[in-house]
């Protein structure tokens, strides 16, 4: 009995090869968008960037009661230099934003803080200075003598800084930075007697 040879056709084994390297490809794209995936979700997970209170300084005129009509003159300006922190092993890039001053609730000043680029893992110094509008005061007239007259007077800020982080040139995640802090300064003194903060961030 004579042994008969298969041959496979050109056209086969060339259909063949084209289906191991299309199944190959695809098997390293999937391992690919895997290992991407592990490492959004680990490694470069978006963390929290931080905002802390470096320093507060004032400077300006200290106020002033003018009698026998009741008047107070006030020209306080209030410095500060707010350390961002991002702990992301990206760069986090942040859009304009805003600091607010209040007193007693109502806001009597802002600032603009400055869009930027932080690097990974790095910091940055945003500074605001905040001038404290006497107009905006008028409201809270009698509390502020007061307040000068007992000697202290408390302000608070809130500050306001959104961005994003993206995590290989695919994922965006948007984060906003908020910081609260409350300040006591001492009148006639000028100089801030004690200051608490309050930082928070979304993802």
């Amino acid at each position: 009995m004579t042994e008969t040879n298969v041959h496979t056709p050109p056209k086969d084994r060339r259909r063949r090869r084209c289906l191991t390297a299309v199944g190959v490809i695809t098997l390293i794209l999937l391992l690919i968008f895997i290992i991407a995936l592990i490492l959004a979700v680990t490694v470069f997970k978006p963390k929290e960037p931080r905002t802390e209170l470096l320093s507060a300084s004032l400077e300006g005129v200290s106020p002033r009661i003018s009698l026998p009509v009741v008047n107070i003159k006030l020209n306080v300006t209030l410095n500060l230099k707010l350390l961002v922190k991002n702990p992301n092993h990206v760069s986090f890039k942040h859009g304009p934003g805003k600091s607010y001053l209040l007193y007693r609730g109502d806001q009597v000043g802002d600032a603009d803080v400055y869009p930027g680029m932080i690097p990974s893992r790095g910091s940055e110094i945003l500074p605001a200075r905040l001038t404290i509008e006497v107009d905006a005061l008028a409201s809270n007239m009698e509390s502020l003598i007061s307040d000068v007259l007992g000697g202290q007077l408390i302000l608070e800020t809130r500050t306001r800084i959104p961005g994003r982080v993206t995590l290989l040139g695919i994922f965006k995640k948007h984060v906003v930075a908020t910081s609260v802090c409350q300040f006591t300064i001492a009148v006639p003194s000028f100089k801030i007697q004690s200051q608490q903060c309050k930082n928070k961030t979304k993802l």
